[in-house]
């Protein structure tokens, strides 16, 4: 890279998601468990979408919901998983599966939206754009667990991560 003169932060999603970190940590509704990650995404058009963890949803999981939305044209604040639908799958994962992480990673939140898109309108449309992600550039500012990666991989995202983990336990549940 250095002999190219290209750094790292020369792809707008780096210093966005980076900077997305920084915003979740002065943020009390982001984060888990004092544990901060963000991820960003360039849309086709160029416009850059950011998401942030939070004790329901991974950042990847926030970052691909906002950028659908974005692309719907929804607004901000429209909820498109009912926290019933959240809550149901959060009780599968603690309750049956016991893990003691609950939060939705990015394969259990696209499932949550398919499941919800027959009774919500805002959740089908949402879910109709999914395919103008293809080819998008995403980076994350952790290493992303299986439920993410593979989910990113399936839309065909090109994703980069920050080599941190997102925690001690390297043993993903």
């Amino acid at each position: 890279m250095n002999e190219l003169g290209i750094a790292e932060t020369d792809r707008a999603v780096v210093p966005a998601a980076r900077n997305a970190v920084r915003a979740a940590e002065k943020d009390p509704a982001k984060g888990s468990d004092n544990i901060f990650c963000a991820a960003a995404i360039e849309l086709p058009d160029g416009r850059i979408v950011t998401g942030k963890n939070s004790p329901l949803l991974h950042a990847a999981s926030s970052c691909i919901l906002n950028a659908v939305k974005v692309l719907a044209e929804l607004p901000d604040q429209l909820t498109l998983l009912s926290p019933d639908v959240i809550r149901a799958v959060s009780n599968l994962k603690q309750n049956i599966y016991h893990n003691s992480l609950v939060s939705l990673d990015l394969t259990e939140t696209l499932t949550a939206l398919s499941v919800s898109s027959p009774s919500n309108p805002a959740a089908s449309l949402a879910l109709s754009k999914l395919d103008a992600l293809r080819d998008c550039e995403m980076h994350l500012s952790h290493m992303p667990p299986p439920g993410d990666a593979n989910a990113l991989r399936k839309l065909m995202i090109r994703s980069t991560s920050e080599p941190q983990f997102i925690g001690r336990n390297l043993l993903l549940e």
